[in-house]
């Protein structure tokens, strides 16, 4: 059996898909009962981006182009459905997810020189799809600023989602967007249980903290969406309600969600952690969810990966517009201006003209 790893979220490091050995710890008797195992540091691995933007086609979610300054996240969400991108660098979903951070410090440079080309076409740009822009390696890195400042000098549309406090840093530069219409934010809070948000978002801003970002925000003029996400069946649902009011009276304008995903090797990895935190529970979460993906732990299916299906797929909806209706979150943003877009300069003698 696995144990809890003080501030990390994942209990376990299985090998990733592609891996062709295995591995197995096993113990050589040398160290003494009590001894525990130092927690693992974070270790940031610097590759240069042949590519700024990344494209998608994706019929079920709301932008085909995203900006990720960073692969990985400290911030070690144990359900987090980006986990198995790792399996592409070659490193676990697991405990590498975590503490092998994978950043990409000329990001905003290759950004500039993508949106200056001349067949380029303005649409909203997501920054935060794939894992948390404002995680702690920012705070001293400094890349998604970076990448910021080009968003506000070419006046480009963007959204972003993150559940970092460090979002408030930049707060200059997304109330400068927000004026002129380019900007929407969106802040994740799946539970106000801070208990259970230590264990399933170990290194991520509090759930009281997010909501005080989440009013700054909004407070700077940006229109903010919450995130009641993921929604773990059995665990964090009986929350939902109580979040979206509170986010609600914080600022936020209208409210999503999405229930949990577990493709590739986040299977294991969530359900060894539901054995160790939850043990008494995670047969019984593992069941509802499994009820609402078609009796599977994970599908993939456009449309229905992000609501799942069945009763209980159905009851979840129904409380969500329910809630939405009743607190006014049943609106949507204003849309965002594409029209306002100029290409960057890159300098030189083409600068001038």
């Amino acid at each position: 059996m696995s144990s809890p790893i003080h501030g990390r979220g994942a209990v376990s490091n299985p090998a990733h898909r592609f891996e062709s050995l295995g591995r197995q710890a096993e113990d050589d008797g040398w160290a003494r009962d009590e001894e525990e195992a130092a927690p693992p540091d974070t270790e940031l691995i610097e590759q240069l981006a042949r590519t700024a933007l990344t494209r998608n086609d994706s019929p079920d979610i709301p932008f085909d182009r995203s900006v990720n300054p960073y692969q990985g996240c400290e911030h070690g969400c144990v359900y987090c459905y980006a986990r198995p991108s790792h399996a592409y660098h070659g490193l676990s979903p697991g405990l590498d997810f975590e503490t092998r951070i994978i950043v990409r410090p000329n990001i905003a440079e290759r950004l500039r020189r993508e949106l200056a080309r001349p067949g380029y076409r303005p649409a909203p740009l997501a920054l935060g799809a794939n894992t948390d822009p404002w995680q702690p390696a920012e705070r001293g890195l400094g890349i998604t600023r970076q990448v910021l400042e080009v968003l506000v000098e070419t006046r480009h549309p963007l959204t972003l989602v993150t559940k970092s406090s460090l979002v408030e840093r930049d707060l200059d530069l997304l109330a400068d967007m927000a004026r002129d219409g380019l900007v929407h934010a969106a802040v994740s809070v799946c539970t106000l249980d801070a208990d259970l948000a230590r264990r399933l978002e170990p290194r991520a801003a509090s759930p009281a903290r997010r909501l005080k970002t989440l009013e700054r925000l909004a407070g700077a003029g940006i229109p903010c969406t919450v995130l009641t996400a993921p929604i773990i069946p059995g665990l964090t649902d009986p929350d939902l309600e109580r979040v979206m009011e509170a986010a609600r009276d914080a600022g936020a304008k209208t409210a999503g969600y999405v229930l949990l995903r577990l493709p590739h090797e986040l299977k294991q990895v969530f359900q060894d952690w539901l054995e160790v935190h939850h043990p008494l529970k995670a047969g019984h979460v593992m069941s509802l969810l499994r009820q609402m993906r078609e009796g599977r732990e994970n599908n993939s299916e456009f449309g229905l990966r992000q609501r799942g299906t069945g009763v209980f797929a159905d009851l979840l909806s129904r409380r969500v517009a329910v809630a939405r209706k009743r607190l006014g979150l049943d609106g949507g943003l204003p849309p965002l201006d594409c029209g306002r877009f100029r290409p960057p300069g890159l300098g030189g003698q083409i600068g001038l003209f």
